[in-house]
């Protein structure tokens, strides 16, 4: 019904459908009229008319414009099943433009009305500015200027060149990994944060987006300390502290942080322009610098060691020279590495990019090879220029060749011996760190570079904290931090996460001594970087058709190798502060996964978990099932789950953790009416289920009637080895006044699963299961009472304000509660091959049945109940069950008191067909419409059988009246030979009067217990 021919449209058809066109091909009438779901456009598209449409942006979209009119693709319904009119409905469905054949909107997000006031335009930053240069600025730092001379020094130049290179790697493949999670989907702002959490899911995303968050907040504090200090030098030079040392560190900080919070509240248009002038600082300073290399070195240079550009100085610190306590690799690599750090700078303001998906990858992975450079470069000019070693002194000074003389100085008129010797220079690489200052040009403008470097990363980490906080805050996956997730503004600034920053960021700058609290900052940040990697490894190794990342030169290997030298740097740097980062991790995620918010980002670890059980499935099909592994896996016939509550919790308690349970419902009635109906239920059940702790699956099925839905459950429910070889249900107690025919279906159900080897339990309560008709705390959201006619449950509720307990409400949580010191009994009368015994020692083992002590009856002779107890003893110990109380019933044989006779008499008088023993062709014709009825032959050949389970019920009554389970071998009644509504009366005979709960349990007569080990 979707295309339909027409050569040429009616005049008023205007090239779309009518209904009549649809229905019958005869005539065309307009568009009006037709209701469908989607709003779905009726177009001439390929030259005949079709309810299809042609592929567009908005159908893909998570959101569209505000006033946007709904342009969804037709529903599968509105395809290919026959439109109904709608009488004076008039659908108006927007005509596509035929400019914009590719259905592309003409904003990101789709156009507003055209009356309505444009909102004001968001800042938005392209790769450069927003992300290269923010990057740059983050990785630049104080240790560039004042350290890496020094550990040329130490390192040499090869050593330092290495050290550079194996910190970028680790950089780069992060870079990578960023690049092709970035790339895979839309970015929204979070940053860090939002790149995890949306990768591998809220457990980890949420632990490192907290952690992240505080570490940029600390970070600003640490660079803006880092300009103090080097301000509060200055001051020293000159003798002008403002109080003293330390005071002056928080005074100058404390006015640095203010003045950098102001320019962040300026908007992030500000803020950008504050960073180009840091970086035109750092640039300046550069140049000056390499100016300086290539200037002839005065007397003053001269004596501190500056000679430009030298062979043989090159040579000489390009080999090591390890001076002092950190003089190791390692020791030198973990003092770098902090350097090479601060390349999520630009990714912490996704937000704010116009392309994050084109910009995070270009500009990251381009800051890092600039900054490579500049590390490189400056590594080897600085060590081809300045020696070690030198004293500083212009008396120093001796003919070139002098006698006495020993190093290359002494080569170029200077002679440091003595200073060399006694470790006391004060200038050269290894002694002075303002090397750079005295090499350069114009000393100040390196000064000038540092406050840049230091005033820029601050400035970066006060804009990324609160950005990357306030996604952390509107996912509310922590308690208490909603209210910073507010954002104003057309950026949506975080101002209150901006205020938290601050004064954070004051608390430390107040401590003034951050050399405790610097290396946790650092491993948090390693902490992200390893995770970084990891989330691209098992996006990639999950091989999920979700990960489709339009960067493709990353790998999942080197992804790996990435996370994993990541940590052992962590190690590395400081073992106690990485111990202290894992223990924060844990602890985070320990919470979100005990809270478990209800979100749902197709994370990767989604697609880990389906891999994982496809991939145990398909092996578990391989092996041979044994029974020594042998588990209960229950088909539940619980019709709507939260109906039997009781039903549910009493068969989940013994499957959790251990076996496969599927809460099975069948749907009966009209295909077209409940189809959606059976969609909706699944997701509901679902969801009640997991709100109630049950380990379980819902499934349903849609039948003519009960029994035909109970077959289909019995035959498809499961997959491979995980399939139901029980089936659970409730007793049905309202046989005697329901339908024939559904107590027909009813016994019939028992007979298929036996037919399909399944073995059964059956539950019966003395207050029923069914509470379809009592209000519950986890009532199924997607069903009302009203909806489900009262199945089994019969009873009445009390009246509100009377404070009597409802039997019926008691009976739906009477196995959440603790069982208490009572007795599990179990009437072990015929052998089905032990599950009688398995599913109560099952049972035994959870905590609320843990203190019941289980007791096994048996039948026996009453010449024999020694021996015969003796037997079952020794047979139990070799099953290793711990079940240690076992009684023998010598009176079982006895006759049943005729009361309790009469009234089984009387119980099964409706269904006698009083046919007076006539033979089998006249039963038949007699019975013919109403197989459930008893003849006189039937009931004299069964009586045996049926006083058999009178004198049970006795003994049950005598023996267990307070268990606090009853677990009975269920009767069988054989198929075509015993009529249903006389299998009944067994199963009622045998089960009345009685407290407890009743567990009728028949396995399939197949071993499910065994004493050997192979």
């Amino acid at each position: 019904m979707a295309e339909l021919p027409c050569a040429e449209p009616p005049p008023r058809c205007s090239g779309r459908f009518t209904i009549s066109t649809l229905l019958a091909a005869e005539e065309a009438a307009g568009c009006e009229g037709t209701q469908l779901s989607g709003s779905s456009l009726c177009t001439r598209t390929f030259g005949y008319n079709t309810v299809d449409v042609v592929p567009a942006y908005e159908h893909y979209a998570n959101s569209r414009g505000v006033g946007e009119a709904g342009r969804g693709r037709p529903s599968l319904a509105d395809l290919h099943s026959i439109l109904k009119p709608e009488p004076g409905h008039h659908l108006r469905v927007p005509l596509p433009d035929p400019q914009r054949s590719n259905g592309l909107p003409d904003t990101e997000e789709g156009a507003g009305e055209p009356s309505s006031a444009p909102a004001p335009e968001p800042v938005r930053f392209g790769w450069v500015k927003g992300v290269m240069i923010r990057c740059m600025l983050n990785i630049w730092g104080v240790i560039l200027y004042l350290r890496l001379p020094w550990i040329t020094a130490q390192a040499g130049i090869a050593l330092t060149w290495l050290i550079i290179l194996m910190s970028v790697t680790v950089t780069t493949i992060t870079g990578l990994s960023i690049s092709a999670i970035s790339t895979n989907g839309k970015v929204k702002s979070g940053g860090t944060y939002f790149l995890i959490s949306r990768s591998l899911g809220p457990e980890l995303g949420g632990s490192i987006g907290l952690i992240f968050a505080f570490a940029n907040a600390v970070a600003v504090a640490m660079h803006t300390v880092g300009f103090a200090e080097t301000v509060r030098d200055l001051l020293q030079e000159h003798d002008s502290l403002i109080v003293d040392p330390t005071n002056d560190i928080r005074i100058i900080g404390v006015l640095t942080v203010t003045v950098l919070l102001g320019i962040s509240l300026a908007g992030m248009e500000w803020e950008a322009k504050a960073q180009i002038l840091f970086f035109l600082v750092i640039l300046v300073s550069f140049i000056n610098y390499l100016v300086g290399t290539v200037i002839p070195a005065s007397a003053e240079k001269q004596a501190k060691g500056f000679f430009s550009y030298r062979a043989d100085i090159f040579a000489q610190n390009f080999v090591p020279d390890w001076r002092g306590p950190e003089g190791s690799f390692f020791g030198l690599f973990s003092i770098f590495f902090p350097s090479a750090t601060g390349i999520l700078a630009g990714a912490n303001i996704s937000g704010d990019l116009k392309d994050p998906a084109v910009a995070i990858p270009k500009g990251t992975l381009m800051a890092i090879f600039w900054t490579t450079v500049s590390y490189l470069v400056l590594s080897a000019t600085i060590g081809a220029c300045v020696l070690r070693d030198a004293s500083g002194s212009l008396n120093d000074s001796v003919a070139v060749g002098s006698p006495g003389c020993e190093g290359l100085g002494c080569s170029y008129g200077w002679n440091f011996t003595d200073c060399a010797q006694q470790q006391s220079c004060r200038y050269g690489l290894s002694n002075y760190y303002q090397s750079m200052s005295m090499v350069s040009g114009f000393g100040p403008l390196i000064t000038a570079g540092i406050f840049g470097a230091t005033l820029s990363s601050a400035l970066a980490c006060l804009v990324s904290a609160p950005k990357v906080f306030q996604c952390l805050c509107k996912d509310q996956l922590y308690p208490l931090i909603g209210f910073f997730g507010k954002g104003y503004g057309k950026n949506s600034e975080p101002i209150r996460g901006y205020m938290l920053t601050y004064v954070i960021a004051i608390g430390f700058i107040l401590i003034a001594e951050l050399n405790a609290i610097a290396p946790i900052i650092s491993n948090f940040f390693l902490c992200s970087y390893a995770l970084i990697n990891f989330s691209c490894f098992h996006a990639s190794i999950t091989n999920s058709p979700g990960w489709r990342p339009s960067f493709r030169y990353y790998s999942k290997w080197s992804a790996l190798f990435g996370a994993t030298v990541s940590v052992v740097i962590m190690f590395l740097l400081t073992w106690w502060a990485a111990l202290i980062a894992f223990g924060i991790v844990v602890f985070l995620l320990g919470y979100v996964l005990y809270k478990k918010p209800d979100i749902n980002w197709g994370s990767s670890m989604q697609a880990s978990s389906y891999n994982l059980a496809l991939s145990y499935s398909v092996g578990l099909s391989e092996v041979d099932e044994h029974i020594k592994n042998y588990r209960p896996q229950c088909l539940v016939l619980t019709g709507p789950p939260n109906f039997r509550p009781a039903l549910v919790d009493f068969v989940g308690t013994f499957t959790k953790n251990l076996s496969l349970m599927i809460c099975g419902h069948v749907l009966i009635g009209p295909r077209k009416q409940k189809v959606p109906e059976a969609r909706q239920a699944s997701d509901g059940h679902t969801r009640w289920l997991l709100k109630r702790k049950i380990k379980a699956f819902y499934t349903n099925v849609l039948a003519e009637d009960l029994r035909s839905g109970v077959q289909m459950l019995l035959q498809a429910a499961g997959l491979g080895k995980m399939r139901p070889n029980i089936v659970a249900l409730g007793y049905k107690r309202d046989w005697q006044a329901a339908a024939p025919q559904s107590l027909e279906d009813y016994v019939g159900i028992l007979h298929d699963a036996f037919d399909f080897k399944h073995g059964v339990c059956l539950l019966r309560l003395r207050e029923g299961l069914s509470v379809s008709r009592v209000p519950q705390a986890h009532t199924n959201p997607a069903f009302g009472a009203a909806e489900h006619p009262d199945g089994n449950g019969t009873g009445s509720r009390a009246a509100p304000g009377t404070g009597i307990v409802d039997p019926e409400q008691q009976a739906s949580t009477i196995f959440q509660s603790q069982q208490g010191k009572k007795t599990i009994d179990i009437y072990w009368l015929f052998d089905d091959g032990g599950l009688t015994l398995l599913i109560p020692y099952l049972l035994g083992r959870k905590k609320r049945w843990g203190k019941c002590k289980i007791r096994v009856f048996v039948g026996g002779q009453i010449n024999r109940m020694d021996e015969e107890r003796k037997a079952i003893v020794s047979l139990l110990s070799k099953f290793r069950l711990g079940f240690h109380e076992v009684h023998v019933l010598p009176d079982i044989n006895q006759q049943p008191r005729p009361e309790h006779i009469r009234r089984f008499e009387e119980l099964i008088a409706p269904f006698r067909l009083n046919d007076g023993f006539k033979d089998e062709a006249a039963v038949n014709e007699l019975r013919q419409g109403c197989p459930w009825k008893i003849s006189d032959d039937e009931a004299h050949r069964h009586r045996a059988k049926s006083l058999r389970q009178v004198r049970l019920n006795e003994i049950l009554l005598d023996y267990s009246r307070d268990a606090a389970l009853i677990a009975i071998t269920l009767p069988i009644g054989r198929k075509g030979r015993c009529p249903s509504s006389l299998y009944m009366a067994w199963l009622e005979t045998l089960s009345q009067d009685l407290r407890p709960p009743v567990l009728l349990i028949r396995g399939n007569q197949e071993n499910v217990l065994t004493f050997y080990c192979q």
